[in-house]
């Protein structure tokens, strides 16, 4: 069968295809693809494996070969589901593979805000340790983890290996209940709760339309003040325009933003714009670790001899 990896620029190119290459039978590699080669580059394909190329109506019915879409990813927003169920095409994910991945990076960046590390480097050049006249420069503050509350919302495979690792810091756990959600399931909390008493918040749930746009002004305004907030989730969960106020006012004290709702931003994005020392964007990459990247692609090989068999 031959398969068409539509952006292999996505995959850091160290990491071997061969596996695909081998389940597949044929691997043909484009380092990204536009809306208008789309058709060109995967006509008489069986299998396309995509990261973010979307794919709807008008390339689906035009491909009458293809069998199999391999989402390079877990999520499979950029696919229109019900156009390729429509056209009888399968379209597979590779579920839990960035979990290690996406919990190093929350912890990575939450640790290097609440320790102040950018602010520590930054002196150790500008204020050099042997110029001291202490034993110590102590100059910014130092905050622990231990006791933190954590709000998790989302709470699959990769909000439980958050909250292993929260646990290990001496962390307590506030585990969201959905917010449009009436009852309560025992071991968690309420939204409302988790927002009000929270000192980090960190977003593992899916894009839904409940969770559209859920953190508005609101929500923001629900928080405790002085909160940390952490996107790693979709970037269409948070409204922009009105996390930057929130930035702004102190009511949340830091934000780490991992996804935004337009990938690349424009240069205009109000998260782009802004210039507060309070937010700190990491360019979607929490899933990319190399180890992440190998796993992404021996699922899908596994996703296509699965589908083949």
């Amino acid at each position: 069968m031959k398969a068409v990896f539509l952006d292999r620029s996505t995959i850091d190119p160290s990491i071997d295809l061969s596996p695909i290459k081998l389940a597949a039978g044929e691997l043909v590699e484009f380092s990204l693809t536009s809306t208008e080669q789309i058709l060109d580059r995967a006509q008489g394909a069986e299998i396309i494996v995509t990261n973010k190329v979307i794919l709807g109506e008008n390339e689906l019915a035009k491909l009458p070969k293809l069998k199999l879409i391999c989402v390079a990813a877990t999520g499979m927003n950029n696919i229109d589901l019900k156009a390729a169920e429509k056209h009888n095409v399968c379209v597979k994910n590779v579920e839990g593979y960035s979990n290690h991945s996406v919990t190093q990076h929350v912890f990575s960046y939450l640790l290097s805000v609440v320790s102040n590390v950018p602010a520590y480097l930054k002196n150790d050049k500008q204020n050099p340790w042997s110029q001291s006249s202490k034993f110590c420069q102590i100059d910014f503050p130092v905050n622990e983890l231990f006791g933190m509350k954590l709000g998790i919302l989302g709470f699959g495979n990769l909000g439980q290996s958050i909250a292993k690792v929260a646990e290990a810091f001496g962390m307590q756990l506030l585990i969201a209940e959905r917010a449009d959600s009436e009852v309560v399931r025992p071991g968690r909390v309420s939204f409302e709760t988790m927002l009000a008493e929270s000192d980090v918040i960190s977003l593992h749930c899916p894009l839904t339309d409940s969770t559209l746009r859920l953190f508005d002004s609101d929500v923001f305004a629900q928080m405790k003040t002085g909160a940390i907030f952490i996107n790693t989730a979709r970037g269409p969960i948070v409204d922009s325009l009105a996390l930057v106020e929130a930035l702004k006012s102190g009511k949340v004290s830091h934000a780490i933003v991992d996804v935004l709702e337009q990938e690349p931003p424009s240069s205009d994005h109000p998260l782009i714009q802004v210039d507060v020392p309070n937010l700190t964007l990491t360019h979607h990459i929490a899933w990319g670790s190399l180890q992440a990247q190998r796993t992404l692609i021996a699922g899908i090989a596994e996703n296509i001899r699965n589908s083949i068999n």
